[in-house]
């Protein structure tokens, strides 16, 4: 996460060239795809480094999330645009994330879940396609 908020910062600074020489020391030493473009918010992490990751520039991730391992946040073909992450969310490893929807606050993505609609607040998602299982839920109560 350090790289990417140097990145990031340097991004929102305006300057051209370096940002994207964050974006490859992230991509070299944590074999994954987050670019300093992307808004992701405070005190969110990524289990194991974020090995495995890949997260599209323009998506935006709320604060106070935690994005597992081999995690796909990103658009679908003929979608121009791409998925928002509410805040203290969940994601599970090996969860896709993908096209134009909304994940709301407080929701857990489970491990290899794929989501392609919106989904509310407090949810449990899991399944291919993603469904909602259950309703009301504590995030915390699923780390």
């Amino acid at each position: 996460m350090k790289l990417y908020y140097i990145g990031n910062y340097l991004h929102r600074l305006g300057i051209p060239l370096l940002p994207k020489i964050f974006n490859i020391f992230i991509r070299i030493i944590h074999n994954s795809a987050v670019f300093s473009e992307t808004s992701i918010g405070t005190n969110t992490i990524f289990a194991y480094g974020g090995i495995g990751v890949v997260i599209h520039k323009r998506s935006v991730i709320g604060k106070n999330c935690v994005i597992g391992s081999n995690v796909t946040i990103g658009g679908k073909s003929k979608s121009v645009n791409v998925p928002v992450i509410g805040d203290h969310c969940f994601i599970a490893t090996g969860a896709k994330i993908l096209g134009e929807i909304t994940i709301g606050d407080n929701c857990v993505i489970g491990a290899n879940c794929v989501v392609v609609k919106n989904i509310s607040d407090n949810s449990l998602v899991a399944g291919i396609p993603g469904k909602i299982i259950k309703s009301n839920i504590e995030p915390k109560d699923y780390y």
